[in-house]
């Protein structure tokens, strides 16, 4: 079985640490599998006791924060709570937008079918992410995304409603096929046989979170970089199509 390298450090003081989540790790305790690998315990090995103060999904990558104190906990907790904290999420979708922005304020429901999908419900708790279109690559678009609320799936499922699901999205898409250079290069000679896929897990990156630190109150942003399937997909479609959500 291939070893999952967890995380990689963006920031750590004696308050709290934030780090660069790998997809396919669980950010806590999961109902279903007691057993996955988890990124607090990795990192609860390095930092000591740790204290989460929210999630990503299982399949995202990218910046998660963790307190390191009780007090910290606290004050990070209400943050969220109060919707202070600014969340930025880069998504590679298929299709192409007719909007340059959009905000979907679509009540979700967690758990609202048989494969434990969020589903858009009118008896759902109020949810809301805005939405910005970047650019096109060929059959995808890059979209930026900044949820206000932090219900499970809300972005995909959000998205979804919108008519666009996220690349490799095993969840909300029909479509799981990975992202390969000989169908997006048209003077690709490689061999189909050998080629290995530039990415084939969910295109969904927490790529920056702003927030008051928990101490001095001081304004931080945290941008946690691409990890390398995903920035290899970036420069390969921005060498082709010239759009970069990091340009």
């Amino acid at each position: 079985m291939k070893t999952i390298q967890a995380f990689t450090e963006i920031y750590c003081d004696e308050s709290m640490v934030v780090l660069n989540k790998a997809s396919g790790i669980l950010t806590a305790a999961d109902r279903y599998d007691k057993d996955a690998p988890r990124l607090d315990t990795a990192a609860s090995e390095i930092y000591g006791k740790l204290f989460a103060v929210h999630r990503i999904d299982k399949e995202t990558s990218g910046a998660v924060i963790y307190a390191r104190t009780p007090e910290a906990h606290r004050n990070i907790s209400i943050s969220f709570q109060k919707r202070t904290v600014e969340k930025t999420y880069h998504a590679l979708v298929y299709g192409q937008p007719l909007w340059s922005e959009t905000v979907s304020k679509m009540k979700l429901l967690v758990n609202g079918d048989f494969r434990h999908r969020t589903v858009v419900n009118k008896m759902g708790k109020d949810a809301e992410t805005y939405f910005r279109f970047i650019g096109s690559c060929g059959p995808y678009s890059w979209i930026e995304a900044m949820p206000k609320t932090g219900r499970t799936h809300q972005i995909r499922a959000h998205l979804s409603q919108l008519g666009f699901c996220i690349v490799c999205d095993p969840l909300y898409s029909g479509n799981q096929k990975p992202v390969r250079l000989s169908d997006i290069k048209r003077s690709w000679r490689g061999n189909i046989y050998e080629e290995r896929p530039l990415l084939a897990r969910l295109a969904l990156h927490a790529w920056k979170i702003s927030l008051l630190h928990p101490v001095t109150e001081k304004q931080m942003t945290f941008t946690a970089p691409y990890p390398k399937d995903l920035d290899s997909t970036r420069k390969q479609l921005a060498k082709l199509f010239g759009t970069d959500p990091l340009a």
